[in-house]
């Protein structure tokens, strides 16, 4: 398929960050949208593909029988697992009859997540949906300890670094999934066929050569670091021996984790999808069950013990006894424990498909934090995978890559969501009562109930072994995930405006008034008066809270000497408490009626390590207090720092070349030559104009590397302008005013609409750098061109008021928009 082409394609004039070049060359380049496609799947290549986390289990749920019932029971163990194993397999097809029902009810991606939603509200489905998250992490945790066992009994050099190697193998799936890695390639099904056929092979050879009396059971002398042996009870029916049988089941139920994973995909069958997923669904209970009937019947032949350390597992102990010790009994061994390993990994590899989509669901649903939902550099749910990932390794880290130790976390999820499930399919048949509903019904409800007991019995005999844990997760996490839906529902209707009724007007304000708030002058401050002008508001202040007297003094000095046009006032701010002031000066202002705030914050950008270093983001504090006044807004203004330096720097170097290409041509034209360049011809003499008169004083307030520094900077950005006394024919400086009639010229420092009686006055303040005039328009509340930073001339009777020169209605001339 031809790559689509679109902005990604396209040069543009940013560069790539650092992180984002590192991310590219690590997981590839990115993917576009039309790039998201769906396979589908046929349904050998379901089985293969969807399996492998239902199936694998049957690896290490007879050994967790075992564990259970050795050291109490004894060697009666190897009689007991029968009977138990048989009570796990009518579990076990009791749930799959379930979920053939909901198959072909939700074909839509969810399983047991939807199932709840649809039936019990949103709300109750939060059960299900932490039932399943946790399922999730642990099954990465148990299937990695487990496959990572499986090679250890292969090659037992590996074992002392089991932990390490687990953390590895997790870290390289997520690096897989991270740059896309789909699990509906056929590379993915062989695992699930090479597990099942080998194991299979092994459980024939086993029965073959039991029925043929040469299969016998493995001597205690060779077993070294096994669990101790028990000396058995008086009777099955004791307190002790019901007690170890619960918790062998419990633990023997961790054969059927996964099941689920067909009811998740069932969209992504060929049609008709429901029938399809069926089938497959049916094919790996069959399966499961052969293979877990088997290896119980192994286990109980053999007599294979679990080890302390969690190798050789029992399934290696069985192929090793079946296959024998010959050479080609040997690779027979070491078929079995590849496809073991390789079943296990993968079977781990399926939560990095299901985790991300689940919690994309559930974040759709507002229960979980939006950047959920999120596609990465590669179309996939990147965040759900890092996390995913953290919590695994924690986990492993946490009990050291033991998959006995890691057990009791697992099924309480698991049968959970089986519980939700099959009670959601009940109600689903009580309200739709399809053409025999009856039957499905009672089969639905008998799972809901059977694995709500299992839950129950998980919770009470695992429950000092990891089980609380689980407990607890679900007591806090099913109300922090409601109480986060209620806040983005808070959120939406705080936020949602589009009704079916005609909206509010906008509001409108006889006063906008615009704060800058100046912490030093610099380019930074300066986008942020012009950004400012570009509101056109009726009045712009400048304003600085005073921490630092001097620095204060200093910054009074390099404003008067710019000469903005905008007055800066200082506040003095003595228990450097910068928020509260802000809001103290915003609320002062909302409180005149019809007047409306806006609150402008210049910030400078930095990279977000150096920024962290540099500054601690009192801009944004203080944004966020601002925007909570009524009537107020605040506005922040950023400047990008490193691109400036580099702009500066470059201009800078510039300047060098041609002061040097200046001293040379001077030196030429002293010795009476006129200066050559390159290629032979006469270059022009440079000659530097005398600095201004008006430099002479501002010279003595700084220092000529400062004015040099800050005079190129506002030169380069047109920031702004020196201007001498006013010299025009006819123009009167505002400071020389006294009265009558007389044209003055300034820059536009305010603009306001003042009410009066059953009328307004549209006042406008100039600044000529000698005083400031104000102008009232009766009658009008705005002129085209009078806005803040315009320079006008304005022409007629001048009148004085408390002090200040005041024009009623004169004659106006505008001279340029804005400098």
């Amino acid at each position: 398929m031809p790559k689509p082409t679109g902005l990604l394609d396209r040069p543009g004039s940013q560069s790539d960050t650092f992180w984002y070049t590192a991310k590219t060359k690590l997981l590839g380049p990115p993917l576009v949208n039309e790039q998201l496609g769906e396979q589908r799947l046929s349904k050998p290549l379901a089985l293969g593909v969807l399996s492998p986390d239902g199936i694998s289990s049957s690896a290490y749920g007879t050994e967790e029988i075992l564990i259970a019932l050795l050291p109490v029971a004894g060697l009666a163990a190897f009689t007991l697992i029968l009977p138990l194993t048989l009570v796990i397999l009518f579990v076990m097809i009791l749930v799959v009859l379930s979920y053939r029902e909901i198959v072909m009810v939700y074909v839509r991606p969810g399983g047991s997540y939807v199932v709840a939603r649809e039936n019990f509200g949103p709300r109750i489905a939060q059960i299900c949906a932490v039932a399943l998250l946790i399922d999730y992490v642990v099954t990465v945790a148990v299937q990695v300890a487990a496959g990572t066992a499986a090679v250890a009994s292969a090659i037992p050099a590996i074992g002392p670094y089991k932990l390490e190697i687990c953390v590895g193998v997790v870290v390289l799936m997520a690096f897989g999934n991270l740059r896309g890695l789909k699990e509906a390639g056929r590379a993915f099904a062989v695992p699930t066929y090479l597990f099942s056929g080998s194991v299979i092979l092994m459980i024939v050879v086993g029965l073959v050569r039991e029925a043929m009396g040469n299969l016998h059971a493995i001597p205690a002398s060779t077993m070294h670091g096994t669990y101790a042996l028990g000396a058995g009870t008086d009777g099955i029916v004791s307190a002790v021996m019901i007690f170890t049988l619960l918790k062998a089941f419990a633990n023997g139920g961790a054969s059927l984790t996964g099941i689920e994973a067909v009811s998740d995909a069932v969209g992504a069958f060929n049609p008709p999808e429901g029938r399809n997923a069926r089938t497959v669904l049916v094919t790996e209970g069959l399966i499961l069950g052969v293979l877990v009937a088997g290896i119980s019947w192994l286990a109980h032949t053999t007599h294979a013990t679990p080890r302390i350390v969690g190798y050789p597992t029992v399934l290696a102990q069985e192929a090793q006894a079946v296959f024998g010790s010959t050479v080609v009994g040997h690779l027979f061994f070491l078929l079995v424990q590849l496809a073991t390993m390789l079943i296990l990994y993968t079977g781990a590899n399926t939560s990095f498909n299901g985790f991300p989509f689940l919690t994309s669901y559930v974040a759709g649903d507002s229960f979980l934090p939006r950047w959920l939902l999120k596609r990465g550099h590669r179309l996939v749910f990147s965040n759900a995978i890092i996390l995913l990932t953290v919590t695994a390794i924690a986990l492993l880290v946490i009990k050291d890559a033991d998959v006995n130790s890691l057990v009791p976390l697992y099924a309480i999820g698991v049968f959970t969501a089986f519980s939700m499930a099959g009670f959601g399919m009940a109600r689903y048949h009580t309200s739709h009562r399809a053409p025999g509903w009856r039957p499905k019904f009672i089969i639905n409800f008998s799972a809901g109930v059977l694995t709500l007991v299992v839950v129950g019995i998980f919770a009470v005999v695992k429950f000092t072994e990891g089980a609380w844990v689980v407990l607890l997760l679900f007591a806090i996490l099913v109300p922090a995930l409601i109480r986060l839906n209620t806040e983005y529902r808070a959120e939406a209707e705080v936020l949602d405006t589009v009704t079916g009724e005609q909206p509010p007007p906008p509001p409108h304000y006889s006063r906008r008034v615009v704060f800058v708030l100046v912490d030093s002058f610099d380019l930074a401050t300066l986008a942020a008066l012009r950004y400012a002008r570009s509101l056109r508001p009726t009045q712009i202040r400048a304003v600085h809270f005073v921490i630092d007297s001097v620095r204060a003094e200093k910054l009074r000095d390099k404003w008067t000497r710019a000469d903005r046009g905008v007055a800066l006032d200082f506040i003095d701010c003595p228990d450097r408490r910068l928020i509260k002031a802000a809001t103290d000066l915003a609320e002062r202002e909302v409180a005149v009626e019809g007047t409306h705030v806006t609150v402008i914050l210049p910030r400078r950008s930095y990279s977000a390590l150096l920024g962290r270093l540099l500054h601690d983001r009192t801009a944004d504090k203080i944004a966020a207090a601002v925007s909570r006044i009524p009537r107020s807004a605040a506005t922040i203004v950023p400047y990008d720092v490193p691109s400036r330096v580099a702009v500066l720097q470059e201009r800078q170097a510039a300047k060098s070349t041609a002061a040097s290409a200046a001293a040379k041509a001077a030196k030429a034209a002293a010795k009476g030559q006129p200066p050559a360049a390159a290629n032979g011809w006469p270059q022009p003499v440079i000659v530097t104009p005398p600095s201004p008169p008006g430099d002479t004083a501002v010279e003595e307030a700084a220092s000529p590397a400062e004015l040099a520094r800050e005079g190129e900077v506002a030169a380069a950005h047109s920031l702004f302008r020196k201007r001498g006394p006013v010299t025009a024919a006819g123009v009167t400086a505002i400071g020389a005013v006294t009265g009558g009639k007389v044209a003055v010229e300034g820059k536009v420092r305010v603009v306001e609409i003042r009410p009066v009686e059953r009328n307004s006055v549209l006042a406008v303040e100039i600044n000529d750098s000698t005083g400031n005039l104000t102008a009232m328009f009766y009658g009008r509340s705005h002129i085209p061109g009078l806005i803040c930073g315009a320079r006008v001339r304005l022409t007629g009777s001048v009148g004085l008021k408390e002090g200040q020169p005041v024009m009623i209605n004169p004659a106006y001339e505008l001279v340029s928009l804005s400098d």
